[in-house]
């Protein structure tokens, strides 16, 4: 096995994907995701601390990128319009080119009620930094923190029509249409 190949991180995402699809999240080693992705285990260990971080791996990136597009983003709008702008400026960087992927992690992810609460665990965490990014742009504490509740449940509903097969839209196009699905509920 060569030593040094190119998207070593890319190759191990989709073998993790593809074998936990075969055989389930529990019964893939790390082993059997280096082989398949043409690495040794010592390569996935340089990457990801265990196979779980195959999946979540990205939620790290994902909030610097959406607290960095808050904190540059307008302070004269809304925040709650705020936030869901930046999310759809980091679907188009971050998911876009990765969809396919992003489907199948999410397919293994509500398979697994470990991992369903790990998911929750790394959401709650992503809306805690959201609503920090608010407070940093002047909003109370109560007003942020409801804000960026209100956002999360507008990019779930986004992401599961996005997820849908045959679906083709980006997610920054499906984002505006929760949102407002969202707020017809509330004002109703």
């Amino acid at each position: 096995m060569p030593r040094w190949k190119p998207d070593a991180v890319e190759r191990l995402h989709t073998a993790a994907l593809e074998l936990f699809d075969e055989q389930g999240f529990e019964r893939t080693t790390v082993a059997e995701i280096a082989q398949r992705a043409g690495l040794t285990p010592r390569s996935f260990f340089n990457h990801f601390a265990d196979k779980r971080e195959v999946l979540f791996g990205l939620s790290a990136e994902l909030q610097r990128e959406l607290v960095r597009e808050i904190e540059e983003g307008d302070d004269t709008t809304p925040p709650l319009d705020a936030v869901v702008r930046a999310m759809g400026v980091v679907a188009d960087k971050m998911f876009e080119s990765r969809r396919a992927l992003v489907t199948r992690r999410l397919a293994v992810v509500a398979a697994n009620p470990e991992l369903q609460e790990r998911e929750l665990g790394k959401n709650a965490a992503l809306t805690d930094a959201i609503a920090a990014a608010l407070q940093d742009r002047g909003c109370t504490p109560d007003t942020a923190l409801l804000a960026a509740g209100a956002a999360m449940l507008a990019q779930q509903a986004a992401f599961r029509t996005w997820a849908q097969p045959g679906e083709t839209r980006p997610l920054r196009d499906l984002l505006p249409a929760a949102l407002h699905a969202l707020r017809a509920t509330v004002t109703s």
